[in-house]
């Protein structure tokens, strides 16, 4: 069977899978809870340690601060400290990206930064029962239907959406079509280094749909934006464990090297941004348990994938939702895909961002009273 072909299999066998609705799970099933609920604000303490160990030439970092701010989401202040020479807030502004700049002089010898965010973050709900129109600036509906450099909307990504959503007429029957059929057929690989890149396109050429986070909700933002359905990336970081008992759904607060974690929205007339997370269903269905779980009507996974269409859990910061993000005061590189991790450089050129060891950078977070 050619590449092709094998592709042409898999999205014509997906169209029917993501038709099928999620059947009762058996009585004698035991099924695990997800179900985030309205509650209080919790106010927690970010902090980013980065230290540098040599020194070549000038060095740069940039760290991303939070830059949403929403009905779930409410950023307080940042406060930094280290050797550098000059410390600033800065912004990608056409993308809504803030985030720390440091220069270091050539003559520190180990250049250290600390930067302290506070925030506020809750249950992110929806009522479907109860839609409510809700107008948005034109100009950022125009930016949740636009082509990014990883993430076309014509094409191969307009393809695969128009099959995955055929029968489907409102925005919400789009959304949840795209949705069902990238947990249908996408997947959750371990083995993909940091959260991934988004280049939906290739991923879709090859029918490689395997990735990460930034991968398979990429997958999901570009097919709704190519069908019409506005729709955006949001990049953030786990802050702590889960309250239903998910261990992949949470994080280790008081060491999140790795715990960056890449969500979605999509706009619906009826009801405004929407919470989206199939990536996060992926997740719980490759590595919650030792064995790999392919149906997501087993008991373990239905809970997650019913509640992460319009819910998400206050447990996790959003940093921005910008695509192909410059980083100001850089030495003429090319903007990054997304801003979701500390980066840094020298005369050396770019740090790995995805090695947090070698960098040597740490997150970490503490639940506060308010």
């Amino acid at each position: 069977m050619t590449r092709l072909t094998a592709r042409r299999s898999l999205l014509k066998g997906s169209a029917a899978a993501a038709a099928l609705p999620l059947l009762p799970l058996s009585a004698t099933a035991q099924e695990r809870r997800f179900e985030p609920q309205a509650g209080p604000w919790r106010t927690f303490e970010l902090t980013t340690v980065v230290e540098v160990p040599e020194t070549r030439g000038v060095t740069r970092v940039w760290l991303p601060v939070p830059s949403v701010t929403s009905d779930w989401q409410q950023p307080l202040d940042n406060a930094w400290s280290g050797n550098a020479a000059q410390v600033r807030l800065v912004a990608d502004a056409g993308r809504g990206v803030r985030m720390l700049h440091a220069e270091f002089a050539d003559t520190v010898d180990k250049p250290r930064l600390t930067l302290t965010s506070r925030l506020q973050t809750r249950n992110r709900l929806i009522d479907w029962s109860k839609p409510t129109p809700v107008s948005e600036d034109p100009a950022v509906l125009r930016a949740a239907l636009a082509p990014a450099e990883l993430m076309p909307v014509d094409g191969v990504v307009r393809k695969t959406a128009l099959e995955a959503t055929r029968g489907a007429s409102s925005d919400v029957d789009k959304a949840r079509a795209i949705y069902q059929w990238v947990v249908t057929n996408a997947h959750r690989e371990p083995k993909t280094r940091g959260c991934g890149t988004g280049d939906i396109k290739t991923m879709l050429e090859t029918g490689n749909l395997g990735g990460k986070c930034a991968d398979l909700n990429a997958i999901f933002v570009g097919m709704c934006r190519s069908v019409g359905v506005p729709a955006r990336d949001v990049y953030g970081l786990r802050l702590a464990p889960s309250a239903f008992g998910y261990r992949e759904l949470g994080a280790n607060s008081a060491n999140l090297k790795g715990a960056q974690h890449c969500r979605a929205e999509v706009f619906l007339k009826a009801h405004g941004w929407v919470a989206m997370d199939p990536a996060d269903v992926l997740k719980v269905m490759r590595q919650e348990t030792a064995d790999w779980i392919k149906d997501a009507r087993h008991p373990l996974v239905a809970p997650v994938m019913k509640g992460l269409f319009g819910n998400w859990e206050g447990n996790w910061v959003a940093w921005n939702t910008g695509h192909d993000v410059t980083l100001p005061g850089s030495a003429g590189r090319r903007p990054l895909p997304f801003l979701m991790y500390p980066n840094g450089e020298n005369a050396a050129g770019r740090f790995d961002e995805l090695a947090p060891d070698s960098f040597r950078y740490t997150i970490s977070a503490r639940e506060v009273s308010a």
